[in-house]
Formats: C-alpha cells, structure tokens, sequence
C-alpha cells in the first residue's frame, strides 16, 4: 500500500515496536491498551471510554470490512491511535463508504500496521498498561520514549469533563433491529404490554454515552433527556425523571468527584441504573472504592456470572478500573461477577432503587446476552421493586 511509511510505537519503559504508518501522519501520545474483539473496530474508535488510549487490536485482519456512515458509537473517533497486525488493502462490504486508513486520515488519528501484535500484547500483561507514543513522522526511538514519559497517567484523571455534551438534548430514536412493543412495560403492574401509550422519561448523565445505549432506552419506551456530566441533582430532579442513567465513559472514576457527590444526592430519589464508568461512580457514591487494574478488561468476549453461579453471560468490557468488592459498604450485593479474575463486574441496592454493571450491554461491538438490563431498568421504573433479580 503506497501511504505506508515507516512508524514506530515506544512504551514508557523503553520497549520500541516498529512497524508501517497508516492514518493520519501526526505524533500520538495515550496510554496503550489491548481489545480482544473479533469485529467493531469502528464502534471502539468512536467509544468515547478511549479518549487517550492507543488501542491494540488481538484479531490479525483488521479493515476488510471497511467503514460506514451508521455504526459510529459517537459523532468523532477518540482513540489517539490505533495498532494492527495486517492493515487488509481493500474494504469489499456491501455497507462501507470509505477505507480503514482513510476514516483515519480524515479524522486526524494515527494508525500502526506490520506490527507484532501478539508481542506486544504479551508485554503488556506482562508489564501492565502503560503511556505510550507513536509516530510515523519522526520515528526516532528516543524521542518517542521521551513523549511517552511526559504524557499524563490515567490515576487522577477526569475525563468525563472532556468527552461530555455541552447542553441537554432529546434523544427518541430506538434501536431498528429492536421489536419496541415486546419490551413496553404498564405503569400498573410493570409487566410487558404490547401497547406504546406508556413512557419513562430517563435523564441520562452523559460520562461518555454511546449511542446504541440510548437507542435501547428508547427501544423500552424511554424518551431519554442527556444532560452533561456535572449537571447538579436538584437540576436532573426538576425534569421529574422517571429514572437516572449513569453512562459509560474514561478516565479515573475517583476523579469525578462532582459525579460522585451528584448521584449520592440522587441515590434513593428515583430508579438508578449504571453502566461502566457510571457503575463506578455508583459505587463510589455509596462508600465503596476503586482501583486502577493491570491491563484491564477490553473486548466482546469477557464472561460474567452471579457470583452464586448459574448461567453465564458472554459480555462486551472496556475498563482499566475496577471496583474493590471488600470495600462494598452493608446492604450492597454484588450482582455479577468476572470470571477471569473474580473482578466485580456490577452490583445492586434494592433498598435504593439502584443497580449497575461493569460491562456494556448495549454491545456495539458484542454480544447481546445481558442487553436484558434494559428491561429490568424499565421494570423497575415501573414499580417492579425486585426487577434487579431478573437482571
């Protein structure tokens, strides 16, 4: 491919990767993650749970599939760069519009192709996520190990402030592949209807909200108002909610401390549901802590059960923070668990109204084994008490 040229990725702690530049020919600075989905690339290239990650994909071929103009996750990429082993040289999908390398170029995001991937994922699980750099512009080694150094560390960040909308917006569109009137639900008994006449009005705190999330809110009969990340509680409760959203998004839970103190005000009000960043900062608002992982949780084939046991889920991640399952205060129970690690993946207070997971289960990209947390958010909005049961 003629608009390759010579790149090089280096970590803070002196390791170099060379490989061929594709993408925008711009220096990148970000911390160096791993995604072991098969599919998706554009979908976590607009995650906004990635701003300031260089994220490296385990599958091989990446880019046969190309880009289009409907699977966008967000309206920018976020990513700061993006790592391949095998950069395919033609996009044959019925559905893309443009190339890999040029939705790249146009978006000004660097990309790294011809570049051992397998090794450098091993080294990462080895050594951990870490800062990185990445050029094809000046591929000197010393000085991108320079750059990587200099970059900031995710401890302490608050990254939420900087990928949130500016205002509140209305958000209806449902999911087209949803059947929406299997999934209505009567404000009487909380049961499933096949009528659309009820409603739930859902303010979602937009941490770094996905697009498919609000499309499956709206699929349960939500008509859903996004406000920004630090939008106080008196302000959400004067749009009289029917239930609060905690989205996903990046960066270091216990740095949004606005958040943090919001949903605390919140807690208890109205039906709360989280989901990654925002099952978090739930779980910091009741007491409990979080912790920076090694390398973190990232792809659409994680498996999560209730820690009792039972059937598992095949869920979508994108985390490099955790909950601490012992710092869990009395009166939370821990509703699902990782069964890599025994990682808490969400938990639950009934006496709250309120419950959260740690994964994604509007997938995009993923599967849709726990896509039914949506209908226990919208059963209990419906007065169904013990709807977290079922989720």
């Amino acid at each position: 491919m003629t608009f390759m040229r010579p790149a090089l990725l280096a970590l803070e702690d002196g390791s170099v990767w060379p490989g061929e530049g594709f993408g925008a020919p711009v220096d990148a600075v970000g911390e160096i993650v791993f995604n072991t989905a098969m599919t998706g690339v554009q979908e976590i290239l607009t995650d906004p749970s990635y701003h300031r990650q260089i994220v490296t994909l385990t599958v091989p071929h990446v880019g046969n599939t190309g880009i289009n103009d409907d699977d966008d996750e967000s309206d920018r990429l976020w990513s700061a760069g993006l790592i391949v082993r095998d950069l395919s040289p033609v996009a044959s999908n019925w559905r893309a519009t443009r190339s890999l390398h040029a939705w790249l170029h146009e978006h000004g995001i660097p990309g790294i192709t011809e570049l051992e991937t397998r090794a450098l994922v091993r080294h990462v699980r080895e050594k951990g996520a870490m800062r990185a750099a990445m050029s094809a512009i000046d591929p000197d080694p010393d000085r991108l190990v320079a750059l990587a150094r200099e970059a900031d560390q995710m401890t302490g960040l608050d990254l939420a402030s900087e990928v949130t909308c500016d205002a509140p917006y209305q958000w209806t569109e449902a999911a087209d592949w949803w059947r929406p009137a299997a999934h209505e639900f009567s404000a009487d008994t909380g049961r499933r209807v096949n009528s659309v006449e009820r409603r739930f009005h859902v303010v979602a705190y937009d941490f770094g909200i996905k697009r498919n999330i609000l499309r499956l809110l709206a699929s349960r009969g939500c008509r859903v108002t996004v406000v920004p990340a630090s939008m106080p509680a008196r302000e959400v409760m004067s749009l009289e909610p029917d239930g609060v959203f905690l989205s996903n998004g990046p960066g270091d839970p216990a740095a949004v401390t606005y958040a943090i103190d919001n949903v605390r005000e919140l807690l208890g009000r109205v039906p709360m549901f989280g989901i990654c960043l925002g099952h978090q900062i739930l779980a910091l608002a009741l007491g409990a802590t979080t912790y920076k992982m090694k390398f973190g949780h990232r792809g659409g084939n994680q498996p999560v059960r209730h820690p009792a046991g039972g059937r598992v889920e095949i869920s979508a991640h994108n985390h490099g923070f955790a909950v601490a399952t012992a710092s869990l205060p009395k009166g939370v129970e821990v509703l699902r668990t990782h069964l890599g690690d025994d990682c808490c993946e969400g938990l639950v207070v009934t006496s709250r109204r309120a419950f959260s997971v740690q994964y994604h289960p509007e997938s995009s990209p993923g599967p849709h084994d726990s896509d039914h947390h949506f209908d226990a958010f919208a059963a209990m909005m419906a007065g169904e008490v013990s709807a977290h049961a079922e989720a």
